[in-house]
């Protein structure tokens, strides 16, 4: 097949979710399609993403949407009730540009990772699916509930348009994909139960056990400007390691990933470190005793989870963020709900070595069971030939 894969970020560097899904999804989808990207840019391209991203795909597109007109573009949508989300990324120029690839490349299928593309293809006549991902109305909604009256107020409204926006869209596309079975009872349609799960895989190869010396204690990771991650990073240092530093004074933490918000940067401190930007996660990863995501916010299948349990680190996280991974509480993973929860599982993990050796053991044989891209990637094939 020629499959058309219409995407609101270029997929390198795969530094956040939604890039690292769509690589793995194109480098698995490349061995037996031919794949033509168009990738929409908000800001300047890595200089081996194309060459990189040529590897896999025998086109590859890219559409720069300039910042100079999200403004204007922004408001629009907000005066036509749709989600300002899918505002941002909408330029009259990149749908023309769009429209006319997909009418000269004659793909057999088109596929939009994301709601915030499938205001350009709606109306294409092609066979098509929509990667809803995970449920962005759901998402701002738990924002709502945690920020400011005047940010609340704000994120309430575009809960309303994204929640009317992801029912609206669904009868424009033939096939959907969702992450997990909790975000796509989350889909606001009557017909969710048509949504094909399509979870994230692991790259066994790439995140497998390694030997490094512990160096710090605990770790988290992520891109350290996504508003869930950025909350997450501030209750681990400002409320639970506190905690931790009572019953073990030399326990250390770090921070890793891309772009720090100046609030995550803030957070650096004698014992706790915030590294940014990272060649190479996987030594945050094998340096740490235990990773930790305490997750109150966002919605989806947390990537970080599934790498350091296929590093085999003991990992910790919440009810919400383990709806999704699906291991089993106290033997594959921990869950804490507080502070003082979180804090009484990191300081078992470092006082009972044996205790974390099993943990992880567990957590890293789940992961290498029942998470694998080639394997979803399959399923989501089939689904584009109708099987």
């Amino acid at each position: 097949m020629k499959i058309f894969v219409l995407l609101s970020r270029v997929p390198y560097p795969i530094e956040k979710g939604d890039k690292l899904r769509a690589f793995h999804q194109i480098r698995c989808l490349s061995k037996n399609n031919d794949i033509v990207l168009c990738a929409l840019s908000d800001s300047p391209v890595h200089p081996d993403a194309i060459k990189i991203l040529s590897e896999f795909c025998s086109e590859v597109h890219i559409i720069p949407i300039r910042k100079a007109g999200m403004v204007f573009n922004v408001m629009k949508a907000f005066l036509n009730g749709m989600p300002m989300q899918v505002g941002y990324f909408y330029r009259s120029s990149a749908r023309k540009k769009i429209e006319s690839l997909i009418k000269n490349c004659n793909p057999d299928h088109v596929f939009c990772q994301l709601i915030r593309v499938s205001e350009y293809v709606k109306q294409v006549n092609v066979p098509k699916t929509l990667d809803y991902q995970d449920i962005f109305s759901m998402g701002v909604k738990r924002r709502a509930e945690t920020t400011s009256s005047l940010m609340s107020l704000f994120f309430k409204m575009e809960y309303k348009r994204l929640e009317h926006y992801e029912h609206d869209i669904f009868g424009s596309f033939d096939h959907k994909t969702i992450i997990s079975l909790p975000d796509r009872d989350l889909l606001p349609h009557p017909s969710r139960s048509e949504v094909v799960i399509i979870p994230n895989g692991v790259d066994h190869d790439y995140f497998s056990p390694r030997l490094k010396q512990k160096t710090y204690d605990i770790v988290f990771t992520g891109n350290m400007g996504y508003p869930p991650n950025i909350d997450a990073a501030r209750f681990i240092a400002e409320d639970i390691f506190p905690l931790v530093l009572k019953q073990v004074p030399g326990a250390t933490l770090l921070i890793a990933g891309a772009t720090p918000h100046a609030r995550v940067q803030a957070l650096q401190s004698r014992q706790i470190t915030v590294t940014g930007w990272l060649p190479d996660i996987r030594d945050s990863y094998a340096s740490s005793r235990i990773f930790i995501a305490p997750m109150r916010i966002g919605t989806g299948l947390q990537n970080k989870l599934l790498e350091a349990m296929a590093m085999k680190i003991p990992c910790i996280t919440s009810a919400l963020a383990n709806q999704a991974l699906g291991a089993a509480e106290n033997t594959e993973i921990l869950l804490g709900s507080n502070a003082r929860e979180y804090a009484d599982h990191i300081i078992r993990l470092l006082q009972d070595e044996s205790y974390a050796r099993t943990l992880a053991e567990k957590g890293h044989a789940f992961v290498k069971r029942v998470f694998s891209w080639e394997q979803s990637t399959e399923a989501m094939e089939k689904l584009f030939r109708g099987e």
